[in-house]
């Protein structure tokens, strides 16, 4: 009886506003923000990172002017001034270790830190992280060069001022979510400093639902092909999930989710949110985890098995990666802060805030959520539960075809259940919860209830 019940509830109350869809506004206060983010800050950013001399890891982290250990702490004295605008919401450290050599690309013991600024979130009962990185080394064409001059403007200036000037923005803001700005060390001697945090966050449960990591961000043309663009961003996720594959294969397998993994679905969302904020920029999304010959501080935490992607500018110049400051031919190599465009890393930059924010304001993800298959029918049934925290307005219900790389409809409802006139064996559905102020949380695809 019961379950007639709430199939005839559902029934009754969600067929009327299947097609009652609205245009997604933007919220005002995530659209002030994205306002505050600034090509002039990100640009002075840039230049303090640089007049370090070299960033190389292998640095001195002794003298209070050059080397990786000076900019550690520039950096940490930035969010401390955030710090004060934030009425006792964010701290920020320098989580310290010694990295001992490991005849690779560590050659002796050295002092490692990651600088981390942390919002803490308003809600005592929401345990959500969301994180924003980017890495501080750098390096010239010689990844045991410790000495010479590294300017790394782009790789990873641009991502580190990124981090920033988010915390710049959001340090004065009010999340139920907490929001992490991490700038860690260690990327050109093999993710190091990644999997330290990706490690400590694994054994300590912390509950990191995106990871939004941003390497090479700020340029805007490529060498050889001579494309020049300001107006697209790629971000890489991986399909599969890395993490307890074995575990999770048949059942990808067997309802066809191999393009719906916590990665992709971010990606997904990432690109939805940030084309909703920040004009004349385009999210494009790139099916692997990174690109040929080259590994981001993302990787570490997705093989832990936390939803984590690159965001990486749209033309990258090997002229001004890894490159020695020279001349040759004609041809200027070395990443400086000349070969940038700081209007496109405003715009990369505003895209993150704009991801972040409507994240850590959404409500938490829902729970048990359940596609019914136990009768073949030629329509749809979803049901599902409020999510642990966050006030919520009502769910969206996503849907789109199979071959689809994109959700296609998104429709309202109040209820915790939807039944739909359209094939559950066409269709891909998820559902998301979301507030008074429109910021959804992340998508939930659902489980098979028999």
């Amino acid at each position: 009886m019961k379950k007639l019940f709430i199939t005839f509830l559902l029934t009754t109350a969600t067929f009327t506003s299947i097609f009652s869809q609205k245009t997604i506004q933007r919220d005002p206060i995530i659209e002030s923000m994205v306002s505050e983010i600034n090509s002039d800050s990100l640009k002075s950013h840039i230049l303090k990172l640089v007049s370090f001399g070299t960033r190389s890891t292998l640095s001195t982290t002794t003298d209070s002017k050059k080397g990786i250990g000076a900019a550690r702490a520039w950096v940490l004295s930035r969010f401390q001034e955030f710090a004060k605008q934030s009425d006792g919401r964010m701290t920020a450290k320098i989580d310290s270790w010694t990295q001992k050599a490991d005849a690779k690309r560590v050659d002796v013991d050295i002092q490692m830190g990651n600088v981390i600024g942390t919002l803490k979130g308003s809600d005592p009962n929401d345990d959500r992280v969301f994180l924003v990185s980017g890495h501080i080394d750098s390096r010239v064409s010689n990844v045991m060069n410790r000495t010479d001059d590294a300017p790394g403007a782009n790789d990873d200036g641009s991502g580190t001022a990124a981090v920033i000037e988010l915390a710049r923005v959001m340090a004065k803001a009010k999340f139920p979510a907490t929001v992490i700005f991490l700038v860690v060390s260690g990327e050109e001697q093999g993710l190091l400093g990644a999997e330290h945090f990706a490690n400590q966050a694994f054994e300590e449960k912390t509950n990191i639902e995106a990871i939004l990591n941003n390497d090479i961000m700020g340029s805007n043309n490529s060498n050889e092909t001579n494309i020049i663009d300001n107006t697209r961003i790629r971000i890489f996720s991986e399909g599969l999930p890395f993490f307890e594959l074995d575990k999770k294969a048949s059942s990808i397998r067997n309802f066809g989710q191999e393009n719906d993994g916590k990665a992709r679905t971010l990606a997904r969302y990432t690109k939805e949110v940030g084309e909703r904020y920040v004009d004349n920029l385009e999210v494009v999304m790139v099916y692997r985890n990174d690109r040929f010959l080259r590994g981001g501080d993302h990787t570490p935490f997705v093989q832990k098995g936390f939803p984590a992607v690159r965001i990486t500018e749209m033309n990258e110049n090997y002229e001004h990666q890894h490159q020695d400051l020279r001349t040759d031919k004609g041809i200027k190599y070395g990443d400086v802060p000349e070969a940038m465009d700081f209007e496109y890393l405003r715009k990369n930059t505003a895209m993150n805030l704009a991801t972040l924010s409507n994240l850590a304001k959404a409500p938490a993800t829902v729970q048990n959520l359940t596609i019914d298959t136990k009768n073949l029918t030629n329509s749809t049934t979803l049901f599902w539960q409020a999510p642990k925290t966050g006030k919520v307005k009502g769910y969206y219900v996503l849907m789109r075809e199979t071959y689809q790389p994109f959700w296609q409809k998104k429709i309202f409802t109040t209820k915790n259940g939807i039944v739909l006139p359209y094939s559950k064996d066409h269709y891909f559905f998820a559902v998301e919860a979301v507030n008074e102020d429109g910021n959804e949380s992340l998508p939930v695809l659902p489980k098979v209830g028999m």
